[in-house]
């Protein structure tokens, strides 16, 4: 059974790289647009890792990160932003790991497969 990620994130054209690109990874890829009772959504769909998106339009990744850590503390959760200044913020400590936005997802597949210890 493949494993399942959830890609959070408010721009159509990111979800639709990334759910194709892991899609031929083997993956069973969901996305979200925004954090609209995200919560509700990892409790129903039970992926086994996050992408989450940093800045989106009325949600803020970082809060939605501490929403996830107090209620799936073990989810593996990979911030992505289009932004390397958030690495800095004191909040985005509690996720896995961090990727900077890129067409290139070398990096973010290796950290997925890190994580998912495939």
């Amino acid at each position: 059974m493949p494993k399942k990620i959830l890609i959070v994130d408010d721009e159509a054209h990111i979800r639709l790289l990334y759910s194709e690109e892991l899609t031929e990874e083997g993956y069973e890829v969901i996305t979200a647009e925004d954090g609209l009772n995200l919560l509700e959504r990892i409790e129903i769909e039970r992926p086994n890792l996050v992408i989450l998106d940093i800045k989106m339009v009325n949600y803020n990744g970082l809060d939605l990160l501490q929403d996830i850590r107090n209620k799936f503390y073990d989810l593996p959760v990979i911030l992505c932003s289009a932004y390397d200044t958030f690495k800095d913020d004191i909040k985005s400590i509690a996720a896995d790991q961090y990727v900077i936005k890129s067409f290139d997802l070398t990096e973010l597949k290796s950290k997925i497969s890190d994580l998912l210890n495939d």
